[in-house]
C-alpha cells in the first residue's frame, strides 16, 4: 500500500452549523505524568492510498512517545463523529501516547482533509442516495479501517495483535462494524455508536438519529413523493446508502460476531439516537456469544444513567480501563 507523507493540518475544517462541544470528556481521559512531555511526542501525519479516486487518500494522524527501545506498542485507534475530524480526538491521542499507547486517527469519508466545504459530508451523502455509487455513511470507512489494520500490522514499532479500536457516535458505528468484519481489532470499545437500525423503524424510534444527517432523509422524503418522512423512507435510505444495515449486519446479528475479543458498549441511558431498549436483544445474544466462548468476561454494556447523546468523562474512564486490563 502507498504511504504519501503529510504535514500537522493548521485549521481543521469542521462542518455542519451546530457548535463544536466541549473537549471537557475527552480532556479527562487519564494520562501518564511524563517530564516534557511535548518534547518527547512523535507526531506523524501521513496519507495511505486505500483505493483509486480523492477518496481512496486516508488522512492519519499518528502520536507516540519518543522511545528507542525495539518493544512492539500496543495501539488505539480513536474515531471521530460526523461532522469532526482527526484533530479533534488530539486530547485523547495525548493521553492514550503518554501512557505508551500508538494512538491513531483518521479522517473518515468526506470528514477533514477529505471535505472542501461545510456541506461535504451531507452532499455526499445525497448523491450516494441519488446514485448508489458511494457508501459514505459507514461502508467505505470501514474499507478504509481494514486498511489501516493492514499498513499498523506491518509497522515495526506495533504489536499486530494488540490493537484497539473506539469512536464516539458515527465512530463509534465505525468502530463497531470495523471490528465485526477484521478481526485483527482485538479490543473493541464503540461510545454511543452501537444502535438497532430495524428496531427503531418497528417501534417508531428513527426520528432522532434522522435528525442527525436530516438533509438525506428530506431528498429521500421528495424523491418518494412523501409528504413528510416516515418509516418507508427510513428504510429505503438506510438499505440504499447502506445495504444490509438494517438487516444482516444490523446490532442483534453483528455484535455477537466480535466475540470472543473484549467488547465494552457504552451508551447514554436516555440517548434517542442509540435507545436502549433497542440494545437488549443485541446485549442480550452477545452475553451468550461470550459464554458459549468462555469469554463471559470480556463483555459488558454499560447504559448511563441520565445521561443522552454525548460521551461523558465516565465513558472515556471505562474505555481506557477496558484497554488498559485487554490490550
Amino acid at each position: 500500500m502507498a504511504v504519501e507523507q503529510g504535514s500537522p493540518v493548521k485549521e481543521p475544517l469542521y462542518q455542519g452549523n451546530g457548535p463544536l462541544g466541549l473537549r471537557e470528556a475527552m480532556e479527562s481521559c487519564p494520562r501518564k505524568e511524563v517530564d516534557n512531555f511535548q518534547e518527547k511526542l512523535v507526531e506523524e501525519n501521513f496519507y495511505l492510498m486505500t483505493e483509486s479516486g480523492e477518496q481512496g487518500r486516508l488522512p492519519v494522524l499518528l502520536l507516540k512517545l519518543n522511545d528507542t527501545a525495539p518493544e512492539r506498542k500496543p495501539v488505539v485507534v480513536i474515531l471521530h463523529s460526523s461532522y469532526k475530524c482527526k484533530e479533534w480526538l488530539r486530547p485523547l491521542l495525548e493521553a492514550y501516547a503518554s501512557r505508551g499507547y500508538i494512538a491513531v486517527a483518521i479522517d473518515s469519508r468526506y470528514h477533514g482533509e477529505r471535505a472542501s466545504s461545510k456541506t461535504t459530508y451531507i452532499e455526499a451523502l445525497n448523491s450516494a442516495w441519488r446514485n448508489g455509487d458511494t457508501m459514505p455513511f459507514i461502508f467505505d470507512t470501514v474499507w478504509d479501517l481494514i486498511k489501516l489494520g493492514d499498513y499498523l500490522s506491518a509497522r515495526e514499532d506495533v504489536d499486530p495483535s494488540r490493537i484497539g479500536i473506539t469512536g464516539e457516535s458515527l465512530g463509534g458505528m465505525h468502530a463497531w462494524f470495523a471490528a465485526f468484519v477484521d478481526t485483527r481489532y482485538s479490543v473493541v470499545v464503540p461510545i454511543i455508536g452501537v444502535q438497532g437500525f430495524q428496531w427503531a423503524i418497528d417501534n417508531d424510534k428513527w426520528q432522532a438519529r434522522v435528525d442527525s444527517i436530516k438533509p438525506l432523509f428530506e431528498e429521500a422524503r421528495i424523491d418518494s413523493g412523501k409528504s413528510e418522512i416516515d418509516a418507508e423512507v427510513v428504510k429505503k435510505v438506510w438499505d440504499k446508502i447502506a445495504p444490509g444495515m438494517a438487516s444482516q449486519f444490523d446490532a442483534p446479528y453483528s455484535v455477537p460476531l466480535i466475540a470472543p475479543r473484549p467488547l465494552l458498549l457504552l451508551n447514554g441511558a436516555d440517548d434517542p439516537r442509540c435507545p436502549v431498549l433497542g440494545l437488549q436483544e443485541p446485549a442480550s445474544k452477545a452475553t451468550e456469544a461470550y459464554a458459549e466462548a468462555g469469554s463471559a468476561d470480556k463483555f459488558k454494556f454499560i447504559a448511563e444513567p441520565g445521561v443522552g447523546h454525548r460521551m461523558t468523562a465516565s465513558m472515556v474512564k471505562e474505555a481506557s480501563d477496558w484497554f488498559d486490563r485487554f490490550l
